[in-house]
């Protein structure tokens, strides 16, 4: 009998976000020095930083490996930029949660986004990202993201190409939102509207889709030539067209008997709404404002709001707002998603008189 455990799928009835004053924040606290040595650098300059959470740690990633995500795993991304004409450093700081990853990493992760948005005196936008549910600006920061199972201490850059478990991955989307998922080895999951690869350690196959775009086969190739790169060349390639008559199954060694890529239903209700939080009660309460679009003279500064465009979620923080509604917006909106019938749609946290330009978008006329 195996001794291995499979893998849990996040719970999003259970799970708490924030995790504040809970045992989770404790141990971070224990295993984090006064000051955390990973934010050393952070937004001292343009550019992307990348860190994975590794039992309660903030560890740098490695920058060849940027756009790859484990399912296993929790990351932290701090893109630096500046508006044109301008010399003010400003950030968007993303949590990345994989599906299988613990409570305590995604917790971990949650809680030190929070950290570094205060070390770079709350001018980050925080942002919440699940895996398969990766808002537009996160894609927009690689090339191609990689959703690959397992964990990175798992994964394939130090195994040699000869013992490479066969794995299957997916390659869909257009333009800069094209993203490359390893999923089940089954024959049902490859479909003629997309790209696939076999990867078979020493050869791979890129398997085109008799619908599939010029974006994906192109991606799709971006790939093969980064694999190959990675594995020195001991690799070979091959395209097969299904236009051809090129059969991909032929060349499965098995396929898997269960299909754990089951994601959470939707409702189906993409009517927006807007909500008031209130705590006057002494608990939280999500006061319903409206259906339908909303506006900016539906936000007033005293108050924090949930505004669900049902694609994305903003949390907005009026500027009068206390400090302990600004220090839970990410805990708000993720216990708003709770209860919803789409949980792992993205969130953005913005301030009064700093929104990003998806939300000035999403409330504009």
């Amino acid at each position: 009998m195996s001794g291995l455990v499979k893998a849990k799928k996040y719970d999003w009835k259970d799970s708490n976000m924030a995790l504040f004053g809970s045992d989770t924040e404790k141990k971070v606290k224990k295993e984090s020095a006064e000051s955390e040595p990973a934010w050393a650098h952070a937004g001292e300059k343009v550019g992307l930083q990348v860190w994975r959470i590794v039992k309660f740690k903030v560890t740098p990633w490695p920058v060849e490996d940027y756009g790859k995500f484990y399912s296993g795993d929790s990351y932290i991304v701090l893109n630096t930029y500046k508006e044109e004409d301008k010399d003010q450093l400003l950030y968007d700081v993303h949590f990345w949660i994989g599906k299988f990853s613990t409570q305590d990493e995604y917790g971990t992760a949650a809680y030190k986004t929070v950290e570094l948005d205060t070390l770079l005196d709350d001018v980050p936008v925080q942002h919440r990202e699940v895996q398969g549910h990766e808002s537009p600006l996160f894609k927009s920061y690689f090339p191609h993201i990689q959703l690959l199972e397992g964990g990175a201490d798992t994964g394939f850059k130090h195994v040699k190409p000869e013992e490479y478990k066969t794995r299957l991955l997916h390659v869909s989307g257009t333009k800069k939102n094209v993203t490359v998922k390893e999923i089940p080895m089954r024959k049902d999951k490859v479909t003629s509207g997309d790209v696939f690869i076999l990867d078979k350690g020493l050869e791979i196959y890129q398997w085109n889709g008799k619908d599939c775009n010029k974006d994906e086969k192109y991606k799709a190739v971006q790939f093969l030539q980064s694999v190959k790169s990675e594995r020195r060349g001991k690799c070979t390639t091959e395209t097969l067209e299904e236009d051809a008559g090129d059969s991909l199954f032929d060349l499965f060694d098995h396929e898997d008997d269960e299909d754990d890529d089951q994601d959470e239903v939707d409702d189906g209700n993409k009517t927006p709404a807007l909500f008031r939080l209130s705590d006057e009660g002494g608990e939280l309460q999500y006061n319903h404002c409206k259906d339908g679009r909303a506006f900016k003279a539906d936000f007033s500064p005293k108050d924090v709001f949930i505004y669900d465009t049902k694609s994305e979620l903003f949390v907005w923080i009026g500027s009068r707002a206390s400090a302990n509604e600004i220090r839970n917006a990410m805990s708000y909106g993720h216990e708003y998603l709770k209860t919803s019938g789409h949980p792992l749609i993205p969130i953005t946290c913005v301030k009064q008189g700093k929104e990003n330009r998806s939300f000035r978008v999403a409330i504009s006329a």
